[in-house]
Parts: structure tokens; C-alpha cells; sequence
């Protein structure tokens, strides 16, 4: 019965986690305007909780799969030579970068989980404003910066953006392409930083359920939604760092302008 469900939430996961759209907004904004959350709940057996682990355990395949190779090479560099090349830099680059992202999750996530996240306009908000300055900041940012010339110090400033991305809407891609934009990276530097990034972020994620993982691996919704969700993380990373090689931020921004819009009308029709 849950089927679709898993199915559609994993496709939604994929596409939002890594576009700069947010993938929590999508996540609550799907199953509210499909009025998903008796149905989950009257399944039972903590289904809710298994198709939420399910759904971040696919995008963290999809990420690991998509840059097993530049993780591999991060890794053998920065535990072997440190700092001493690129590649080692850039691998505690990353590491110190999630640790103001990481902090912040500890601290706010549970406060966030109960107020934030059961405020629609909240999130209609976040996705209208993070478009806009997604937008302006796209257009005005000059592209000087490439990946290889990333520095220690804006590694830390996309990281402290990361922290922002709690409140639903705004997107952890979106304000760390943003943030990496705002800095003068190119397209494609700021959208690949920001995906490996995300690696130890949505592993960190992973790792605070392994129980969960265990116990539900065997279950089908599980199954369909990590596969699902790992699929089309795969395609998204693809298409974004390919689009980005010759198109701007631009559509993304309307996109959610528009979904925001949308929001406010069917809560306006409701009357709730």
C-alpha cells in the first residue's frame, strides 16, 4: 500500500538533495499537500522513521557512488601526506568545514524538528527568499575561483553557511552554492564542493540511525525508497554539474519562487 509513497518520497529526496531546491522542504510539502502523514502513520511498525532513513541512506549511496574516486584519492592524500598536496588540503578542507554544520545539527536540529518544520508558510518563505538571493547572487558573483584553487578560509565560510540549511526551505545545497558563488567560485566549483560536502554530513546523518538501518534492511518500503532515492541522487548530481557548464541558477530560483507561491494558495484554499 505504502509503495508509491516510498517511490515518489525517493524521487523527491533524490532530486531535492542535491538541486538547490531542499529536499526537507519537498519531503514535508509533498506529504502535505497529498495528505500523506495519517496514511504512514496507520501503517505502523515505525514506518515513519524507516522511510525517513531510507530516503537519506539512497541519497549518501548516490554521493559515494557518483565521487568514489575523489573520495578515494581525498582520502589516500590527506591521511598520507596531510597538506602537503592539493588533494590532502582539500580533504580537511572538507573535514573542517562539516564540523560548523555538524555542531549546529546537534544543537538545534531537535528545537528545529518540533517548530520549524510544522510551519508551512515558515518553509514557503525559506524556499522564496534563499530563490531570490540564489538569483541575485548568481548574477552579480564573478566566476574567478575553480575547485583546485579553493581556499582554507572559504572551505570554513561555506561550512558555517551549511547551518542555515536546518531550517527547511533554504536548502543545504542552495546556501552552500550560494555561499560558494558569493566567494566567486565558478558554477561547477561551488555545485561540486558543495556535494562532497555533503558526504560526511548525510553519513553523520546515516550513522546517528545505524539501528534503525538494521532493522528495516530487509524491508521492502525501505528497499524501494534507498533504491529510489539512490537512483535519481545519481541522475541529479550528473545533470546539475553538466547544466551549470553552460547555464546559470536562474531556473532554480523561479522554480521556487513558484512552489512557494503555490504553497500560500492551497494552505489560502484550505483555511489551515
Amino acid at each position: 500500500m505504502l509503495w508509491y509513497i516510498a517511490i515518489i518520497l525517493g524521487i523527491v529526496q533524490g532530486l531535492g538533495e542535491f538541486l538547490p531546491i531542499s529536499s526537507s522542504a519537498h519531503l514535508i510539502i509533498t506529504r502535505w499537500l497529498f495528505d500523506w502523514d495519517p496514511v504512514i502513520n496507520q501503517a505502523g511498525g515505525n514506518i515513519d522513521v524507516a522511510l525517513d532513513v531510507a530516503l537519506h541512506a539512497g541519497t549518501l549511496l548516490a554521493v559515494l557512488i557518483y565521487f568514489f574516486r575523489d573520495w578515494v584519492h581525498l582520502f589516500a592524500n590527506g591521511l598520507s601526506t596531510g597538506i602537503k598536496t592539493r588533494e590532502g588540503k582539500m580533504f580537511w578542507y572538507l573535514v573542517a568545514a562539516t564540523i560548523p554544520g555538524g555542531i549546529a545539527g546537534l544543537v538545534l536540529e531537535t528545537a528545529i524538528e518540533h517548530f520549524v518544520r510544522s510551519q508551512i508558510l515558515v518553509i514557503a518563505a525559506g524556499l522564496a527568499v534563499m530563490g531570490i538571493v540564489l538569483y541575485y547572487v548568481d548574477k552579480k558573483a564573478a566566476q574567478i575561483v575553480s575547485f583546485e584553487k579553493i581556499t582554507f578560509k572559504q572551505a570554513i565560510l561555506i561550512g558555517v553557511s551549511q547551518a542555515l540549511a536546518l531550517i527547511p526551505g533554504v536548502s543545504r545545497s542552495g546556501i552552500t552554492m550560494t555561499t560558494g558563488r558569493l566567494l566567486g567560485f565558478s558554477r561547477e566549483a561551488a555545485a561540486k564542493f558543495s556535494f562532497l560536502l555533503a558526504t560526511p554530513i548525510i553519513a553523520g546523518a546515516a550513522l546517528k540511525h545505524t539501528p534503525d538501518i538494521l532493522h528495516n534492511i530487509a524491508n521492502p518500503l525501505f528497499l524501494a525508497g534507498t533504491v529510489t532515492s539512490a537512483i535519481v541522487g545519481l541522475i541529479s548530481i550528473g545533470f546539475l554539474l553538466k547544466y551549470l557548464q553552460r547555464h546559470n541558477f536562474a531556473i532554480f530560483a523561479v522554480y521556487r519562487l513558484v512552489i512557494a507561491a503555490l504553497i500560500v494558495v492551497v494552505y489560502a484554499v484550505r483555511g489551515a
